[in-house]
């Protein structure tokens, strides 16, 4: 039985882009691993606490050695570490907020990376997983458009994913999502149609892949 830790960051509940993808994907991998586990995390409506020095620090600790000080610091960030480490696969909304991601999402990082643990280790306890994330755009970031090089979410969560914590990571990219609503933006509204049903395309048939080869 397989896994999914399934993170939503976006303020704008059911109006939310990310959101619609992540729940397609979280249903389309439901129905082809019914027996699997769905475990939760709504950063926006349920935020984690941001760092804090003691929280920090009493990570380099270890376990047998901490005060009682900060081993109650430390005991939310464990929690989060090791309901990533249970978790097979990891499905994160992530819109892109002033050009970067919410800051619950930063929390979120902020407590799992953990230097020699899940991150600057020989072998991350995280590596080899999969994580799907959900990066949805007001505007195009796309080469040749004037935001060129202007989002600062997709990079920053590759190498965070893939690079430091060793995980197998995909992108979904619906953009253009304030299109209906910009008048300035109306002619755009037939590619942001586009991007948004290849979004959902692509959160099925990943969904689907995924789980078949986590329940194989």
């Amino acid at each position: 039985m397989a896994t999914l830790l399934h993170l939503d960051s976006s303020l704008n509940g059911d109006q939310s882009h990310s959101r619609a993808v992540t729940a397609a994907f979280r249903k389309a991998w439901e129905a082809e691993h019914p027996e699997g586990k769905v475990v939760y995390r709504d950063l926006a409506s349920d935020p984690l606490p941001h760092m804090t020095a003691p929280t920090y620090y009493a990570g380099f600790v270890a376990p047998a050695d901490r005060t009682p000080e900060q081993a109650a610091a430390v005991e939310l960030r464990e929690r989060l570490i090791e309901e990533a480490e249970a978790a097979d696969a990891i499905l994160i909304g992530a819109p892109l907020y002033n050009y970067s991601i919410s800051s619950s999402l930063k929390a979120w990082f902020d407590h799992v990376i953990a230097m020699g643990r899940t991150a600057g280790a020989e072998k991350p306890s995280l590596a080899g997983k999969h994580a799907t994330v959900v990066t949805s755009r007001g505007g195009s970031y796309a080469p040749g458009t004037p935001e060129e090089g202007n989002d600062h979410a997709q990079p920053y969560l590759q190498m965070l994913l893939r690079d430091k914590l060793g995980l197998e990571t995909d992108f979904i990219v619906p953009e253009l999502t304030l299109a209906p609503q910009v008048p300035a933006m109306a002619a755009l509204v037939p590619k942001y149609e586009a991007s948004r049903a290849k979004a959902f395309e692509d959160a099925e048939t990943k969904a689907k892949a995924l789980a078949g080869r986590l329940a194989a």
